[in-house]
């Protein structure tokens, strides 16, 4: 996608220095909910040819130069092979046809269009958390963001992040121009899938890219990004009149399409092609997805495996042993993916053994 240069005020300016380093700089901190809506409604008027839109986070995700980062999910992982990009978007592909089945069996009003439009079939498994995407979430609700960024988190302070996007013209709408591809999801969701509703969302993306880009750093929407704030993780910050959002607001316990997704998760991963590397890689992707899962009971904003792996630890869920064990796996892992011809089989087969035991474990 292409970068842009934001407009920013003079206190703003004064504070990111460089307005095309924004990513680069600390957060500008605010105290109250009505203060970010100011410095939000002052930066919507001076970027009059974007649309805005928001991000809360717990923590600032940063890259190893520093910067604020925020990758697509199917693209997060420090080194990112070709042959591992094109193992995620196998899974998804699968999922997609998974979710269609499942959609369709259920009549599940919308289904036609679900069958008809890849981007819904994307939408909807990034939303609902089924497997990795090439789409990242978004909202237009300030007060959206800033519920995720403090949901169920014990940080002091908290994150919202500020980007511009181009305008949009339809449910799908591509701008090839930038080369994103903005989806509102409050068009395009069947009625029955009720969480995107309540969160305001969008997913944002890069059109026409998958597994074939020239420098990833491409694909990192901090190149949209147009400022970021830090905001408090206390009762003052929201003030008369505002009040964070339930969780069980943000996430309906009675939403049919959360329960329908669940059971794809694990049938997505069985479908895939086999092969003992194959096996190997489907067994890792649940291994990972198990770990995330379970490390999100003790911190809800938990978004990679080693934070994961840590919070497990400290709450007494797994052993000094089982991170050794998981340290041997990761080294593994990283050869099959970087040097497949160095591999043999019946070790491979000793790894898979260690990595079902692994999820086993985390079960138990």
């Amino acid at each position: 996608m292409t970068s842009l240069t934001p407009e920013l005020t003079p206190e703003l300016l004064k504070h990111f220095k460089d307005k095309l380093k924004v990513a680069s700089y600390r957060a500008y901190p605010v105290k109250t909910f009505t203060e970010l809506i100011k410095q939000c409604a002052r930066l919507s008027y001076l970027n009059k040819d974007l649309l805005l839109f928001y991000r809360g986070q717990a923590y600032d995700h940063q890259n190893k130069l520093g910067s604020s980062s925020f990758y697509p999910s199917i693209y997060r992982q420090d080194y990112l092979t070709q042959r591992e990009a094109s193992y995620q978007f196998d899974l998804l592909e699968n999922s997609s046809e998974q979710l269609v089945e499942a959609f369709q069996s259920e009549n599940i009003e919308g289904y036609q269009d679900v069958k008809k439009r890849k981007m819904i079939q994307w939408s909807i498994l990034q939303h609902y958390e089924v497997c990795q995407t090439p789409l990242l979430d978004f909202t237009q609700s300030l007060r959206v963001a800033c519920s995720f960024a403090l949901l169920d988190s014990d940080v002091s302070d908290a994150f919202v992040y500020i980007f511009g996007m181009p305008y949009i013209t339809n449910r799908i709408s591509v701008n090839s121009e930038q080369d994103i591809i903005n989806i509102r999801l409050l068009s395009i969701c069947p009625p029955a899938a009720m969480r995107p509703y309540f969160q305001e969302g969008y997913l944002i993306g890069t059109s026409d890219i998958t597994t074939n880009y020239e420098n990833k750093t491409e694909l990192d929407f901090n190149r949209r990004l147009i400022a970021k704030f830090k905001i408090p993780n206390k009762q003052g910050f929201w003030g008369d009149g505002f009040n964070i959002i339930p969780k069980l607001s943000l996430f309906p316990p009675n939403d049919p399409i959360s329960k329908l997704c669940e059971k794809l998760k694990p049938s997505a991963l069985r479908a895939l092609r086999s092969g003992t590397i194959g096996d190997f890689l489907k067994s890792w992707v649940e291994l990972e997805g198990k770990i995330l899962q379970h490390a999100r009971m003790y911190n809800f904003h938990t978004n990679n495996v080693r934070n994961a792996l840590r919070v497990l630890f400290e709450n007494n869920r797994i052993s000094q042993e089982q991170l050794n064990v998981f340290e041997r796996l990761i080294k593994y892992r990283n050869i099959i993916v970087h040097q497949p011809k160095e591999i043999q089989e019946n070790e491979t087969r000793k790894y898979l053994q260690f990595v079902n035991d692994f999820i086993k474990n985390l079960a138990n």
